[in-house]
């Protein structure tokens, strides 16, 4: 990856980092459903200041359009939603691991529709290293004996089932985009396929309800902040740059890295402790990037 790349790479994986926190914590208070509804419309807020800074052309083609709205359901209504939903019955550390599925689903997929993307010997190997790093960093949060029981029992099982459901949404989407958006500006991706994400969320808000629920905690609005201006509008549009640019397995590995910044926020703001694990799971996470992007 070229330099521009990765200082794109490293900022959404500071910002994606803490995703999983700030989801545990609006989910408790507005429901899943309300939060993704809130999380589309502060992005979208925070997209809108680009358009008179980067003037992006509008697509003409029907075709685009219904393109546009595929993306926004695979990579934003579908995958918000699973999340969500999964971490009111899941750890949010655990939920962070299992998001680390993406590249592995990516890779497979990319496979199929893109002539680029072909699985390798040293893609597969990359890929796994840095998965078996989440893994070690998972052991850290709680021990692999609690995190058995925490996804064996029956509701807690479905949330895992979502979770993964939601990471083939991710990795669908990345493709999707990839393939039939190539032409079209990042800051447009993450736009539109964020007003039919909203238009989609609030049907089955008013559907299932009698509209939204507005948060009661002021913990809950800087959550939704964080998840929408930073999290949804302005790290949509750098990682769809990212995308085009690097392409969708290597783009997703970003994934694997969001649970080194939780555990290293926790261990410098925290005062957490300083273990084996911490260093190994760092290790394997920044061995598996450098395998892939390694040049052949």
């Amino acid at each position: 990856m070229k330099p521009k790349d990765w200082v794109a790479f490293l900022f959404l994986t500071l910002i994606w980092g803490a995703s999983f926190y700030w989801i545990k914590i609006a989910v408790r208070d507005v429901g899943p459903v309300s939060l993704v509804a809130f999380r589309l419309a502060f992005g979208l807020i925070g997209l809108v200041a680009f358009f008179p800074i980067l003037k992006p052309r509008m697509p003409r083609e029907r075709r685009v359009w219904v393109y546009l709205a595929v993306l926004g359901l695979t990579s934003s209504a579908a995958p918000w939603f699973l999340i969500s939903w999964a971490e009111t019955t899941i750890d949010s550390a655990i939920a962070s691991v299992l998001n680390g599925t993406v590249p592995l689903f990516t890779i497979v997929v990319a496979h199929f529709f893109l002539g680029d993307e072909k699985i390798s010997a040293g893609r597969v190997l990359g890929l796994l290293l840095g998965f078996f790093g989440v893994v070690v960093l998972a052991q850290r949060s709680g021990g692999a004996g609690e995190a058995a029981v925490t996804v064996s029992s029956p509701v807690n099982f479905l949330g895992t089932g979502a979770m993964l459901l939601a990471t083939f949404f991710y990795a669908v989407g990345a493709v999707h985009a990839r393939r039939n958006l190539g032409g079209v500006s990042a800051l447009v991706q993450a736009f539109f396929s964020m007003v039919f994400s909203l238009v989609a969320i609030l049907v089955v808000v008013f559907a299932v309800g009698d509209g939204p629920r507005f948060p009661t905690r002021t913990d809950t609005w800087a959550a939704l902040a964080w998840l929408g201006v930073l999290g949804a509008g302005i790290a949509s549009y750098v990682f769809y740059k990212l995308l085009h640019s690097v392409g969708p397995t290597r783009a997703s590995l970003v994934t694997y890295t969001l649970p080194v910044v939780g555990v290293t926020l926790g261990v410098i703001i925290l005062n957490e402790r300083l273990d084996w694990q911490l260093a190994a799971g760092t290790l394997l996470i920044v061995s598996g990037v450098w395998v892939v992007n390694r040049r052949r």
